[in-house]
């Protein structure tokens, strides 16, 4: 049976979910606020550079309910950063508040954060709990946790194939079209996995063939920061691309630029690259119904885990994990 922790630090995460668009590279929280059984204030975090959940939750308590503070208990999925960074630390304000108990969910493995913001508020005197569902908590923020620990951004790999096993048609002049393996359902699916990473990429043959524009156009969200893999001819690269020679290099630098999540639609030698060097987190493999006869065979996909198959008006879409 889940316990009254539990119970408050799910909605916490419902809570935090409400940020995915925007919160980059920040990391999602949610935060409630409970006097007794009743939750009396509720935040997240909405956008990087504003209000943590911490300070939302907080603002949220009605004036008729500020007294009940001190007899509160807040949730937090992260814990309370403790340092003077776009805002002042939420620890400081906790314990302002006069709050004597707080659940935090798990760790920030930020470094200036790290430990430090649960030590603020013991030695303040508030009771405070760690580690409440914190498998999941730190799921929600595995591409933040990625950046931190690995120094590099969380990549997912993309790509559709045919129901033999192709990635496209052999094209062997410039004006040979793509094979069309997405169904519009399945491209909208793809479209709202480009909103959720900072980043996409793709290789420079991919990019001399199709001139991709790689944007957001069939679901809500900012497009994604454009990256070419490879050597570029001058005169071959359209504008709006950050070029790279190889794959160390472009993650180094995407990690120094805030970059946390980068998205591989890339064809069968980029994916592959990243698939050799092992780097990669998620996977996402369309099985479409079409039928090529013969073309460019999908990457070499090592052993993962599959997470789920969902299929959806002709096509099936498998999701692999590499954690």
């Amino acid at each position: 049976m889940e316990s009254v922790h539990e119970r408050y630090m799910r909605r916490c995460l419902q809570l935090a979910r409400c940020g995915r668009l925007h919160a980059a590279p920040n990391p999602m929280v949610g935060s409630v606020i409970v006097y007794g059984s009743r939750i009396i204030g509720e935040g997240f975090h909405t956008q990087c550079g504003k209000a943590h959940a911490e300070v939302n939750a907080i603002g949220s308590v009605k004036p008729a309910d500020r007294a009940l503070l001190p007899e509160s208990t807040l949730y937090v999925s992260l814990e309370p950063c403790a340092h003077f960074g776009r805002t002042p630390p939420c620890a400081a304000l906790i314990v302002k508040t006069g709050i004597r108990h707080v659940v935090v969910g798990c760790i920030d493995p930020f470094a200036k954060v790290q430990g430090k913001g649960i030590a603020m508020m013991r030695e303040a005197g508030i009771d405070v709990t760690v580690g409440v569902l914190e498998d999941e908590c730190k799921q929600l923020n595995r591409r933040f946790f990625t950046a931190q620990t690995l120094h590099r951004p969380y990549i997912t790999l993309k790509w559709a194939r045919s129901a033999e096993g192709f990635i496209d048609r052999w094209r062997d002049t410039p004006d040979t079209e793509p094979a069309a393996l997405s169904t519009p359902c399945s491209l909208m699916r793809v479209h709202r996995l480009r909103a959720l990473h900072q980043a996409i990429l793709v290789g420079h043959g991919t990019l001399a063939k199709d001139r991709p524009t790689l944007t957001v156009r069939h679901w809500t969200g900012s497009d994604p920061l454009r990256v070419v893999l490879g050597r570029v001819a001058e005169g071959e690269l359209p504008g709006g691309f950050q070029a790279y020679a190889d794959i160390r290099t472009m993650l180094d630098a995407l990690y120094r630029q805030g970059v946390q999540s980068l998205l591989v639609e890339g064809g069968q030698q980029t994916l592959q690259s990243f698939i050799d060097q092992g780097l990669w987190e998620e996977a996402y493999v369309e099985l479409s119904d079409v039928e090529l006869g013969s073309g460019v065979p999908e990457p070499r996909m090592p052993v993962g885990t599959l997470l789920k198959a969902e299929s959806a008006l002709g096509a099936t879409v498998f999701h692999y994990t590499n954690c």
